[in-house]
């Protein structure tokens, strides 16, 4: 599986972009024999389609791709890729612009085409290279390409080789690819060192809970990325009916996420002092479980009464946020896949994001927008407080009521950071229920390319 460009070649063969409005324009720029060759084929420029166009011999020398009008690419993301991925497997190059203003990411759907989930099986599909366009930026749209094949690599591989020693080893790996440090506390040793909920959580798993720590640069504003790690989700002691727990190995989508968008602020250099905290449990039922009616206490101290063991991801995220909050970081981006109620609200494609402040937001939003990454920024409701707040303890776990589901956890998290206005929430799905252009179907990558193109903007970087 490459996600590379392919190198200028001879034989690349040349690509023209057009759609309903243009396709008339854009033929008459090209031989004749194209212009009476597409009229036969009754190619219109619609989305998604494409037109291979022979010579005399008939051999390709050139394609058409259609973008489709307006309406359709509102519709639907990466309309290049979606044309692309009909062409025959060689490789092209673009012969002619298209004035979109986040063309760079279109030009990453069509490397994002060259993924596939092999482990398992082997793959038969295409390969469909592309040149890079003089006026892209290769680094950063390859650098992408990567870090979202390894999101989604790590989502999509099972439980049985994707538990928490193994998260952890992938873990190292990145680290050591970019010279960064890497810590791991494990078992017992997370309450020596006061994890005590994420201990509590990971505790009945044959594979020991730990908490992965990453560091990486020494200079500028302090980035901490908080990703759940939870490899398998039985629901613990309120255990899920089997419906529910099919899609569980993805449970860990946040810590892939955080580890995707690592790579990609490693790769590329950004001025910043990065750490990565990934509490990485699995979530079992044994002799060992936590139970409901217990109550936990924190490493900041709050006391957690449980209502629901399967409301497990926000406990050991609460531990990994207040270890992050102690060093005082310029920044602080929890990533979860965490509640239902943030995919019913929302469904697979938009990723919900909590931030206190509007100079946050605002970037998060408009990054969204033109990286082909949307995010959809969702309230932190403080009249809801009161919903978090459990009798006898200073927080409840799972309130009773089934409202707002996704904001009671988000505003559970919010209470283990001391500078609300500098922490973001997301609250993600990280899952492709049907193939779309430049998405295989499976695990994803969400609100990765929004962050990255944003951070300038969060934290004033020059």
């Amino acid at each position: 599986m490459s996600l590379n460009f392919a190198a200028p070649s001879m034989d690349a063969t040349p690509v023209y972009l057009t759609d309903a409005q243009s396709l008339k324009d854009v033929l008459q720029a090209l031989p004749e024999p194209v212009q009476t060759w597409a009229d036969a084929q009754q190619f219109k420029g619609a989305f998604g389609t494409s037109l291979l166009c022979p010579d005399a011999q008939g051999k390709p020398e050139l394609a058409l791709l259609g973008l489709g009008d307006e309406r359709a690419r509102r519709r639907q993301r990466f309309c290049l890729a979606a044309a692309a991925a009909s062409l025959p497997s060689g490789i092209y190059k673009l012969e002619n612009d298209f004035p979109f203003q986040n063309k760079h990411y279109e030009v990453l759907g069509w490397l994002l085409l060259g993924y596939s989930f092999d482990k398992y099986k082997s793959s038969k599909g295409k390969n469909i290279k592309l040149v890079a366009p003089d006026w892209v930026d290769v680094t950063r749209i390859e650098a992408m390409a990567s870090a979202e094949a390894l999101t989604r690599d790590l989502v999509n591989i099972p439980a049985s080789d994707m538990g928490p020693d193994a998260l952890a080893d992938r873990a190292a790996q990145l680290s050591a690819e970019f010279g960064a440090t890497f810590e791991v506390i494990v078992g017992e040793d997370l309450l020596q060192r006061d994890f005590p909920m994420i201990h509590a959580v990971g505790r009945a798993s044959a594979t020991a809970p730990r908490l992965i720590d990453i560091r990486h640069g020494t200079s500028g504003p302090k980035v901490v990325l908080v990703g759940k790690g939870v490899c398998f989700d039985t629901g613990g002691l309120n255990l899920k009916p089997g419906g529910s727990m099919g899609l569980m190995k993805k449970d860990m989508g946040g810590a892939a996420n955080v580890l995707g968008l690592a790579k990609m602020i490693m790769a590329l250099k950004l001025p910043v002092q990065l750490r990565v905290l990934i509490p990485a449990v699995e979530n079992s039922v044994s002799s060992a479980s936590f139970r409901p009616q217990d109550i936990l206490t924190s490493r900041k101290g709050l006391s957690v009464e449980i209502n629901n063991t399967d409301a497990e991801g926000r406990l050991v995220l609460a531990d990994a946020l207040s270890y992050a909050d102690e060093e005082d970081p310029d920044l602080i981006i929890s990533m979860a896949t965490l509640t239902g109620a943030a995919r019913v609200a929302l469904g697979p494609d938009l990723a919900p994001f909590y931030a206190s402040s509007d100079d946050i937001a605002a970037p998060l939003i408009k990054a969204g927008e033109a990286s082909l990454d949307p995010v959809w920024r969702m309230p932190f409701w403080d009249p809801y407080e009161t919903m978090i707040e459990s009798q006898i303890a200073d927080l409840d776990n799972a309130p009773s009521g089934g409202f707002a589901g996704s904001i009671t956890a988000a505003l559970f998290l919010r209470r283990f950071v001391s500078k609300p206005e500098r922490f973001i929430h997301f609250d993600i799905y990280s899952w492709n229920p049907a193939a779309k252009p430049a998405r295989s179907k499976g695990g994803i990558g969400q609100g990765l390319r929004a962050i990255l193109t944003a951070l300038p903007d969060i934290l004033e970087l020059k």
